[in-house]
């Protein structure tokens, strides 16, 4: 087993190696020329075709070796780095003329910059906005991200298009090494390739849940080798899999990670293997009854043990990989553990209110009139087919049935006021899909082939169509993210600058607002708590917040509607020694500085409420201080562009 782990491990370490140069050096040379807008121009619509096709070749040979059995390991580095380049021109060259990353910093974007901006000051787990707390959300894929930032010297939003584009390189040959462990190595890179192309399509707007999409799968069917033994096995066999632990142990050590990196998918990836401990308990139990029915003919004092303890042995395993999973998961969630612990949540989260259509129907993306729909219908008829014999196609298909189950619970449970987030899983339901799909397409061609009498040219009709199929669907890829590669262009960057060279927004002035900060202040800007309705000032500046976006992203230790409340009985204060005093008697750390827009003789903030079961989810409103509120020499007023700053001083 230790071998194993140990050789596993090493080759990952080694192609994640290969992936991480063919990224890096791939978008040091794309940021060397001057190009045009994505989104004015398709000059690097094209270029991003023909790095495509390039990757393609790249993998088309290394699978031609791989099925001649030539130059094995020469063969290995160029699926890396076909894989690695796939990714890298896909998602790299649509947004060489910008430095912000998919959907730049809008919308959920925002929140997920200011965390990166956050770990890039510091390496503790703190939360993302508030002061003196644990980072709620998981802080795995973002610690390595501020890591690599400061490593590099680099502010945390400018690095977030290339860390992601890397870590998605990485993760997409990392998956392809745990794919080569477990079925044909030609089948593999196929295989891998599949699940990258549909991955970038529909996950990697959330890069750091993408990765987990893309490790998903294959570690699904690992997993499924760890819990369901069949008993007729050889000793070669066993001794050459190390009776399934090692299994046991990366099943563990993935669904560990993956909670260190995106709540959500962690919990559906559990929800999966642990619906195959039970699936492979019944079977074993199954298995036993059968085994026992010719000793009812013996005599009532043959004694043989209870039908049920056969299914004891998938179930430790179980347990042993939950306790795995537990350990590494602690890494991230130790301290917001600790915290909560000691102190009070808040009366109700508000993360799972939401509910937007895709949510309320099941998704069936196997009856849609497309390349990907018709790819999931080959998924969908192989898992069926091959459901009985292929224990690719049960581990596959347990973890699709998990994700219909999970849709279903989470319709059920808006009865309950709340939901399970179903509508954020299609990316997952597609990935696992086209994998089957290509698994279908894989072994249909081959029955098809020897029906036919093994025709001479239906292998490269195969190639063919697949080949041909391939290219229509990836080069498709930056129209299915044409929203989101636009945003990144219109977005204004931390440098106040807009890609698609139009007029910057007031973000432009954050820069402004940032020198007369620490100016009047003093502090250091992670230690400055400022009451804003501009988060997105957040995301560029490693400040502090007194209130987050939203409730649905803010920690449930902050109590967000109580923050809230104090808001609005804040801006209703008559006199600036009344706000100084409230300030003083804040349950929480008051704020330092004040950052509003102006409104006639008022400052204003737009704030936000949760209003579930409602879509949207959000309600926004204007809270209105007077400016006489802070018309006195403990407060310093600054007007910057649209802004007003007002620093308190105590």
């Amino acid at each position: 087993m230790a071998r194993q782990i140990a050789s596993g491990v090493g080759e990952a370490a080694l192609a994640a190696v290969v992936a991480a140069v063919v990224a890096v050096v791939g978008l040091v040379a794309f940021s060397l020329v001057q190009w045009p807008a994505f989104n004015s121009s398709n000059v690097t619509r094209a270029l991003t075709t023909v790095g495509q096709v390039g990757a393609a070749v790249v993998l088309a040979v290394a699978i031609a070796l791989l099925r001649l059995r030539k130059w094995p390991s020469i063969a290995k580095v160029l699926s890396w780095a076909g894989l690695s380049t796939f990714v890298t021109f896909t998602l790299g060259m649509p947004l060489a003329a910008t430095k912000l990353y998919l959907f730049g910093v809008s919308v959920d974007q925002e929140f997920r910059t200011e965390f990166l901006t956050r770990l890039t000051d510091s390496a503790a787990l703190r939360d993302m906005t508030y002061a003196d707390l644990p980072s709620f959300y998981p802080a795995g894929w973002f610690w390595i991200g501020g890591r690599v930032a400061n490593l590099l010297g680099m502010d945390g939003w400018e690095v977030f298009k290339p860390y992601a584009i890397t870590f998605l390189a990485v993760a997409a040959v990392v998956a392809l090494v745990l794919w080569s462990k477990l079925i044909r190595a030609d089948w593999a890179v196929g295989v891998a390739a599949a699940s990258t192309a549909v991955t970038l399509a529909y996950a990697a707007p959330e890069a750091y849940s993408a990765v987990i999409v893309l490790l998903l799968p294959p570690a699904l069917v690992l997993a499924w080798g760890a819990l369901h033994r069949p008993a007729v096995r050889s000793s070669e066999d066993a001794e050459r899999t190390a009776g399934g632990w090692g299994a046991v142990v990366g099943t563990g050590l993935f669904l560990g990670w993956a909670a260190t990196f995106y709540t959500l998918y962690f919990l559906v990836a559990a929800f999966a293997v642990a619906l195959m401990g039970l699936v492979a308990a019944f079977l074993a139990v199954r298995a036993q009854r059968a085994a026992d029915r010719p000793r009812r003919a013996r005599p009532a004092t043959d004694s043989t043990l209870p039908v049920w303890r056969a299914a004891l042995p998938p179930l430790v395993r179980l347990v042993v990989i939950a306790v795995l999973a537990g350990l590494v998961a602690l890494l991230v969630w130790a301290p917001y553990l600790a915290k909560a612990l000691r102190g009070a949540t808040a009366s109700s989260g508000t993360a799972q209110h939401y509910l937007p259509e895709a949510g309320a129907e099941l998704p069936l993306p196997m009856f849609q009139f497309s390349l990907l729909g018709a790819l999931c219908l080959l998924g969908t008829i192989w898992l069926v087919l091959r459901g009985a014999s292929s224990r690719r196609a049960q581990a596959l298909g347990i973890g699709v049935a998990a994700i219909y189950l999970w849709t279903l619970l989470s319709m059920a449970a808006t009865a309950a006021g709340t939901t399970l987030l179903s509508f954020r899983l299609e990316p997952v339901l597609l990935v696992l899909l086209s994998v089957a799909g290509a698994f279908g397409f894989v072994e249909g061609a081959r029955a098809i082939y020897q029906a036919l009498n093994e025709p001479a040219r239906f292998r490269l009709v195969a190639i063919a169509v697949a080949t041909i199929g391939a290219l229509a669907f990836a080069q498709d890829i930056p129209h299915v993210l044409t929203p989101e590669i636009t945003t990144a262009y219109t977005d204004t960057d931390g440098d106040g600058k807009r890609a698609d060279q139009r007029d910057p927004s007031a973000v432009s002035r954050y820069a402004e607002v940032d020198r007369a900060l620490t100016a009047q202040t003093g502090r250091p800007r992670a230690d400055t708590v400022v009451l804003t309705a501009d988060t997105s000032f957040l995301s560029f500046y490693p400040y502090l917040g007194f209130q987050a976006l939203t409730s649905h992203y803010a920690n449930p230790l902050a109590d967000f509607a109580g923050r809230a409340a104090t808001i609005e009985r804040w801006s209703q204060l008559k006199t600036p020694q009344e706000l100084l005093d409230a300030l003083a008697a804040s349950p929480w750390r008051a704020p330092d500085a004040f950052l509003f827009r102006r409104s006639g003789d008022s400052y204003t903030l737009r704030l936000a409420k949760d209003v579930y079961p409602n879509d949207p989810n959000v309600a926004r409103y204007s809270v209105s201080f007077p400016k006489e509120l802070f018309a006195d020499p403990r407060f310093t007023s600054t007007d910057i562009g649209p802004f007003t700053l007002v620093t308190v001083h105590r």
